[in-house]
């Protein structure tokens, strides 16, 4: 957390010809403008001292001022910094001004919190955040609402919304467990206090998708990985991109979409998962070489193994869109190919990824080793399991796969 201050003339006179005088606050790149109330001609500003020159009536007097809101800025920086709360410049120019951290509306609190994961890089976040910002903005039109006025009720009313907009269970669900992070970060930098928190009363853990099968069964797999894909040229790379995954322990599209040739070494390939930042090393199966090889033979000009990244050097929000745009082709696809070999599931990447943990468990691969959950918002993902346990312990489970199941499916 680094922040900095500089009191200066804005660029552009006022109507009577005077130059405002300002507050500048730079916080992780980020600017802030914030006036002070003082103007003058450009010809009594010192702006190198940031001072008035004598030439300015009260000089004196106007310089003790500024020397004040000087002292109360970096002392609102030392009190953020000493409490650990990592502020928005929003809230700083509350305090600054004397406004409660409570008049901070929940929008623009939001669209900070979606300004600074972009800055930061995290735009799948940044997105997730805009997404639901404006799904909840659609059904409360009133964007001054403060996170008190966030209640229970509130939330009652929005999931009644998004059930008349045909959203599941698990959609809701993953709308409120971001507005109840939101909210959480809200508390933690003083913008709201805890007794307002609505969760305590409105529960994210009764949305839970039922009735949807998330997972191929082994015969269900080997339908998919047999696509004719001399009849389907144009499902080639989504059945590779399918095959991989799935043999690679249930990787998940943004990270193969990231995979570099340099992360393969040997028989192994070595990545560090985008989401959980964990290190990992698997063993390539026979399938996983093939694909491998089909995308080397192509000897294309960027360091990426798979032809979703057509550059290199892309900017954060250019992999994003890459991203957002390809993998729902991925899932369309998906889809087709399901059509096409008679599998009566609704196949996604998520549903590939899956179905690598629930093979191996009815192959009689132990629990502890799998993991039982692969949820995109539960850090216990597969991956986060196997990583506890030798390469060679992982590898020999993987290699069941590509056996027969020796437990029956449940229906």
């Amino acid at each position: 957390m680094t922040a900095s201050i500089k009191i200066l003339l804005r660029n552009k006179p006022n109507l009577q010809g005077q130059y405002p005088v300002v507050l500048k606050v730079i916080k992780d790149r980020k600017i802030k403008v914030i006036t002070l109330g003082l103007t003058c001609l450009k010809k009594d500003w010192d702006k190198v001292n940031s001072t008035f020159k004598k030439s300015q009536p009260n000089y004196m007097q106007r310089n003790r001022a500024l020397l004040k809101k000087r002292e109360e800025a970096l002392k609102i920086i030392d009190d953020y910094f000493l409490e650990g709360i990592d502020f928005t410049l929003n809230q700083f120019e509350a305090k600054f001004r004397g406004r409660k951290s409570s008049k901070v509306t929940v929008s623009e609190f939001w669209l900070e919190k979606v300004d600074d994961l972009n800055r930061a890089g995290r735009t799948g976040n940044a997105r997730a955040y805009k997404d639901v910002y404006n799904s909840f903005f659609k059904f409360h039109k009133n964007k001054n609402i403060v996170f008190r006025e966030i209640t229970p009720s509130v939330l009652d009313k929005y999931e009644t919304y998004l059930r008349s907009n045909n959203n599941t269970d698990g959609g809701i669900g993953v709308k409120m467990r971001e507005i109840r992070a939101l909210f959480n970060d809200a508390i933690k930098k003083g913008v709201v206090d805890e007794k307002y928190y609505p969760f305590k009363v409105y529960k994210v853990s009764k949305l839970k998708g039922k009735g949807l099968k998330k997972a191929l069964t082994r015969d269900e797999m080997k339908l998919m990985e047999a696509l004719d894909t001399g009849s389907n040229p144009h499902l080639i790379n989504t059945k590779n991109y399918m095959l991989f995954s799935y043999y690679m322990g249930g990787m998940n599209f943004v990270d193969m979409m990231k995979l570099k040739w340099e992360n393969i070494q040997g028989d192994r390939i070595l990545y560090i998962r985008s989401k959980t930042k964990g290190r990992f090393s698997v063993k390539m199966l026979e399938p996983v070489k093939k694909v491998i090889a089909y995308y080397k033979a192509q000897n294309r000009p960027t360091d990426y193994v798979f032809p979703i990244l057509l550059k290199n050097n892309l900017t954060p929000m250019q992999i994003e869109n890459r991203k957002h745009k390809t993998i729902r082709i991925f899932n369309k696809q998906l889809k087709e190919i399901a059509k096409t070999q008679g599998v009566d599931q609704n196949v996604t990447s998520y549903v590939i990824r899956h179905s690598f943990a629930t093979n191996l468990k009815f192959a009689g691969i132990s629990t502890d080793l799998i993991g039982e959950s692969m949820g995109h918002h539960d850090v216990s993902v597969t991956k986060a399991y196997l990583k506890e346990f030798e390469d060679d312990i992982i590898d020999d489970a993987m290699s069941k796969l590509l056996e027969e199941p020796k437990l029956k499916y449940a229906s």
